[in-house]
């Protein structure tokens, strides 16, 4: 006996392993449908910005939970396949270009609701976009707020890669020293207690501006790093496997927003 799509030619066969759709599969198509609610041009602009942030944070779990799954399987060096026919190997493939096309439209969609804020007056500016009186107001935020909880990390033979905590937000630099002209890698763990944005003063209520932290950041780097010129920076924050109480090691997945 065969089995048949309504509305399709495509038979299959009742023990074949296509009548199964991949629970990991599955579960970004999930996601894929909160990101489509933030395309929706029904709901309220705010409500389509808290569901983008969902898919986000849906992501996050998501790596550090089933994509951990998977790899401790790879690990293991497990091949048994699914019930869809796939092995975990497999599985990994297709989660990986599944969620890099899920990241782009993040990305994609992201862009469109900026445009959409700003004519609504909420603007999230970077550091060319600033005004005179708005540097003033950064230097005092970031001298009295924001430096005196930063921790600069050099890496080299002589300093190694520093622990970074899960879903920790750090920023990477490279760095040339003005004396010798000798290259340096650095990093900037930024402490969770900041706050992802920081508010502009404007004297029009009727507009909101905001400054991502790192761009903040990124205005006073020579006062992080006296001496030295900056060549490029970014930003990665890093997933861990969850199930830390069984593993000695933790498996880390980076995503990075390149800034070079």
């Amino acid at each position: 006996m065969a089995l048949s799509h309504q509305g399709s030619n495509v038979t299959l066969d009742p023990a074949s392993p296509q009548r199964f759709v991949n629970r990991e599969l599955s579960w970004l198509a999930f996601n894929r449908r909160v990101i489509e609610e933030a395309q929706n041009r029904r709901q309220p602009l705010f409500e389509r910005l808290r569901f983008l942030s969902i898919s986000a944070s849906n992501l996050d779990e998501f790596y550090m939970v089933r994509v951990a799954g998977l790899m401790g399987m790879v690990s293991a060096g497990v091949t048994t396949p699914s019930a869809d026919g796939l092995s975990p190997a497999e599985q990994l493939a297709k989660v990986d270009k599944t969620a890099r096309e899920l990241i782009a439209d993040q990305q994609r969609i992201w862009a469109i609701l900026d445009r959409e804020l700003r004519k609504e007056g909420v603007f999230v500016v970077t550091g060319e976009e600033l005004q005179p009186r708005d540097r003033a107001f950064l230097e005092t935020q970031f001298n009295e707020q924001i430096f005196p909880v930063l921790t600069p990390l050099a890496i080299d033979p002589a300093h190694p890669f520093p622990f970074i905590p899960n879903l920790g937000f750090t920023i990477a630099l490279s760095l040339t020293n003005k004396r010798d002209s000798k290259d340096l890698s650095a990093l900037i763990p930024v402490p969770p207690q900041l706050k992802r944005f920081v508010r502009l003063p404007d004297t029009d209520r009727k507009l909101a501006r905001f400054i991502p932290l790192e761009h903040v950041i990124a205005l006073y780097f020579d006062k992080l790093f006296p001496g030295h010129a900056v060549s490029g920076w970014g930003m990665f924050r890093i997933l861990r496997d969850s199930d830390v109480e069984v593993e000695e090691e933790a498996r880390i997945w980076c995503c990075c927003s390149s800034r070079f």
